[in-house]
């Protein structure tokens, strides 16, 4: 599912994932310019043929350091990962793993921002709001293309 407010993307989730906003009262729509762009552009990484967004979010919503982390891990490159400690070295809070992990989980824009390439200190699968199975099948995913 795909949010948009204004003139930029609000979230994207899966529908049975942690977090899932009730969207009972939001209004659908066909034509709005950001969530067809987030469409066109999930559709292109599902395909192979893009590894990059390029998407207006809006992450307003999120504490200062949630949006911190959230910057963070927009930066991990596509097909790698990283650890938590990782992330919390990268903004310069090197003791704070456990509360960038829980920043992390509260990410409402899977995939756009990629927290399923944030992984445990000995590269383990962890954590995952989606589900450690999608965060592995996207891994995978990303490791072929």
């Amino acid at each position: 599912m795909l949010a948009a407010q204004q003139e930029a993307l609000w979230g994207v989730w899966f529908e049975d994932q942690t977090h899932f906003p009730d969207a009972s009262q939001w209004t659908p729509t066909t034509d709005h310019p950001v969530l067809n762009n987030a469409t066109q552009q999930l559709q292109s990484y599902c395909a192979g043929s893009t590894t990059l967004f390029d998407l207006p979010i809006n992450t307003l919503m999120g504490t200062p350091f949630q949006q911190q982390v959230w910057r963070s891990i927009a930066k991990i490159p596509f097909g790698t990962t990283c650890t938590y400690s990782h992330i919390a070295q990268d903004i310069g809070k090197p003791k704070a793993v456990r509360a960038v992990a829980n920043a992390i989980a509260r990410n409402r824009w899977m995939i756009v921002l990629p927290c399923h390439r944030v992984v445990g200190s000995q590269g383990q699968l962890t954590g995952y709001a989606a589900g450690l199975e999608r965060k592995s099948a996207l891994l995978q995913f990303e490791s072929r293309t």
